[in-house]
């Protein structure tokens, strides 16, 4: 069986890039592992590639939901198997690529979750009367009291099947043979490059895109979740200067970038490579020949 190639890292570190030229060097697809960019019409926000920046390259995952879907950690799973199994019956290699660790961690390892699609509303209840309500069906629990939406989880599952969980059952056993591969940086250069891409965003249409979404008053999960619609909506609203959001998106992608590394250092095993951003086919061209020394 072929290897999976999966690339990791934090935002704006050029993870994209280096999987499209993977992609021509080992007859590969890609599979997109960024939980916002499944969905569509959420373009410039969430970085998605373009189709210049594809280079012909076959992708799978991306702009599959409308922003009024769920989609969860345990979907992904199951699409992206079946993306990783189509791709390999054409005898090619699927390569994965994208920041959000634990799609990453639930594709590749053997994770399984369970079946829960009734859900209650806790609304009316604080954090320490949720809290309080889980202690009453497990006085062991180790969930953490301000872990709301872990809580409300298990509360849920012992409703629905009398269960008492911790967290989703898993393991450290990888299913699939792997090169996973991360890219990094220093952080200064690191958060140079972050605060730069927000203003190409801002440049290529951010405000126009987040504008959009404003006015549908739609506010999902799939909304909320990236970095850069709520914060431009404070702008909307009449409540922040449009410099001051702008401040603050790239305050909250300097600091995600920053758990990204905390997440795939703690989680993963990763092979990281410095990017060299003033040529970066020397990056290209030492993860190609790690690739080839180690088949």
């Amino acid at each position: 069986m072929k290897k999976l190639i999966v690339i990791v890292g934090p935002t704006g570190v050029g993870k994209t890039k280096l999987s499209i030229e993977l992609a021509k060097k080992f007859n590969g697809e890609i599979i997109n592992a960024d939980s916002t960019q499944v969905y569509k019409n959420m373009d410039i926000a969430t970085a998605k590639v373009t189709e210049e920046e594809k280079e012909g390259m076959k992708h799978y995952l991306l702009d599959i939901k409308d922003i009024t879907d769920d989609y969860s950690v345990c979907d992904f799973q199951k699409d992206a198997r079946e993306c990783i199994d189509n791709i390999l019956s054409k005898n090619k290699v699927p390569i994965i690529v994208g920041g959000t660790g634990l799609y990453i961690k639930a594709l590749l390892y053997d994770y399984t979750f369970e079946k829960n699609n009734d859900k209650h509303d806790y609304s009316n209840l604080s954090n320490e009367e949720i809290y309080n309500k889980l202690i009453t069906i497990n006085h062991n629990s180790k969930i953490h009291k301000n872990n709301r939406k872990r809580i409300e989880r298990a509360l849920d599952v012992f409703e629905n099947t009398g269960k008492l969980i911790e967290k989703e059952d898993k393991t450290d056993k990888l299913l699939y043979d792997a090169y996973i591969i991360g890219l990094t940086t220093d952080r200064e250069n690191l958060y140079k490059r972050i605060n730069k891409r927000v203003d190409e965003m801002i440049n290529n249409g951010l405000l126009e895109e987040a504008k959009n979404i404003y006015d549908t008053n739609i506010r999902t999960k799939a909304v909320l979740t990236p970095i850069a619609y709520k914060e431009l909506f404070h702008y909307f609203d009449g409540n922040k200067s449009l410099e001051e959001c702008i401040e603050l998106i790239k305050l909250r992608s300097r600091r995600y970038a920053k758990r990204q590394y905390t997440w795939f250092n703690n989680q993963m095993n990763v092979k990281w490579f410095d990017v060299d951003y003033d040529n970066f086919n020397n990056t290209i061209n030492k993860v190609y020949k790690y690739i080839i020394n180690n088949k």
